[in-house]
């Protein structure tokens, strides 16, 4: 089992059989980047706080073992991180074909149940899920436009935004009603963590929202 040079603090209540699991995908993920650009290169030395720590936070929020859906999984951040620390189904939407084939290796490797979609998000059609997660997707606006399209009528979006969160929310609040829970990212000074409910459409946009 390797970790960055600093283990990350929100590792420090992981099970040690969620940190070998997390350890067997991320030994993975490396061996897979050389191939398909999964993650950065210049961010291998830091995967454990960059990508699988600052996936976990939003464990937070999402019940044990409850199926979810995350949406441009790519790498599987968060929504494979997620479902291997909470033992939960996780349905994982990602377009790139080589992607969607180390996600459906990394769910086998891990023992985690995960189905992959790999489809465009307009393309795919989904049952209505109780949370729905996204990490670096879209703009927010977009997002919403995607996401609502598979959310159940009580369902909550849980998603890691950067240093334009607030922007993005001012832009959405043109568009959207929601109940809005946000904060601070423990990983990233510049990190937010949204949990938006009740969403419903207040006017249509002025623009269509593509991918």
């Amino acid at each position: 089992m390797t970790f960055d040079t600093l283990t990350p603090p929100l590792l420090a209540d992981v099970s040690r059989e969620t940190l070998q699991r997390l350890s067997v995908f991320a030994d993975l993920l490396q061996r897979w980047n050389g191939r398909i650009n999964l993650v950065s290169p210049r961010d291998l030395p830091q995967l454990w706080n960059r990508h699988i720590a600052d996936s976990l936070q939003l464990l937070e929020e999402l019940p044990a073992g409850t199926p979810f859906t995350d949406l441009g999984s790519g790498g599987g951040f968060p929504g494979l991180i997620l479902a291997i620390a909470n033992h939960s189904p996780v349905t994982l939407v990602e377009a790139d074909q080589r992607k969607a084939s180390f996600l459906r290796e990394a769910a086998r490797a891990t023992g985690t149940t995960a189905h992959v979609v790999a489809l465009r998000i307009e393309q795919a059609d989904l049952p209505p899920a109780r949370y729905l997660t996204a990490r670096a997707l879209a703009p927010l606006p977009r997002l919403l436009d995607w996401s609502t399209r598979f959310l159940a009528a009580d369902g909550v979006c849980l998603f890691l935004k950067g240093r334009s969160a607030a922007d993005e929310l001012t832009e959405a609040a043109a568009e959207w009603h929601m109940a809005i829970s946000r904060r601070q990212s423990r990983t990233d000074p510049d990190g937010v963590i949204l949990r938006l409910s009740e969403i419903r459409r207040v006017r249509q946009p002025d623009r269509e929202h593509g991918r």
